[in-house]
């Protein structure tokens, strides 16, 4: 009953294209992290300098474990760099770190889908974690209204996601755009920086697109109890 022809036609498509996703992300990474590039500084700099040229003196460069962990918190105003691009000096270093400093510069500038995608964190946060549970209650002891909040709650991490992706992508316009006015890229290595940042994003566009489906997947759940 909770595993139908629906859940093979929505969820597999689904499934296929965040595995694509992961591989087509780790494959740049792995490629690009063995060309060097022409600018010949690391990651951890690349970062350093862009803040700097971007009047943003009060965020951080620092190194985390992992790889592709690289993010930017708000919270602590602190670019955080995995070891292989902080101390990189390949092209997957360069574009990655320059993608996180975009994120430092649209906190810094008030970028608004930023600040929306912050405060729906939050209620996204709670929702990945109770929304399944209070649907499947819902749904196996036949209450609509428990389901209906279930349904709601996860409407909120599919909010989040969505958000998400001009977030994104805005980050590695940005990034770009620095790199390429800040001539740290080679003539012909633009477009080998933007492989990477596009790998990246099909990540962000593949993990909306399966909550979307998921989202689709308890709104027939729901209609098949009525």
């Amino acid at each position: 009953m909770m595993f139908s022809m629906w859940d093979f036609a929505i969820l597999v498509p689904c499934i296929i294209m965040a595995l694509y996703a992961q591989g087509r992300v780790r494959k740049a990474y792995s490629k690009f992290s063995q060309v060097a590039s022409a600018a010949g500084i690391s990651g951890a700099e690349t970062a350093r300098r862009l803040l700097r040229e971007n009047g943003i003196l009060d965020v951080a460069v620092e190194e985390v474990g992992g790889t592709l962990t690289d993010h930017y918190d708000p919270r602590d105003k602190v670019v955080r760099l995995s070891s292989g691009i902080y101390r990189g000096s390949h092209l997957a270093g360069l574009a990655v770190a320059a993608h996180e400093v975009g994120h430092a510069t649209q906190h810094a500038n008030g970028y608004f889908p930023l600040n929306l995608r912050h405060s729906f964190l939050p209620v996204a946060n709670l929702g990945s974690k109770a929304a399944f549970p209070l649907f499947l209650i819902g749904f196996f002891f036949q209450s609509p209204g428990m389901m209906d909040i279930g349904i709601a709650f996860y409407a909120a991490v599919v909010a989040f996601q969505v958000i998400t992706l001009p977030v994104e992508f805005n980050a590695s316009s940005r990034a770009m755009d620095q790199l390429v006015d800040g001539r740290y890229l080679a003539p012909q290595e633009g477009v080998l920086a933007r492989k990477v940042l596009n790998a990246a994003a099909l990540t962000y566009v593949a993990a909306t697109a399966t909550a979307l489906m998921h989202l689709v997947r308890l709104l027939i759940l729901r209609g098949s109890n009525d």
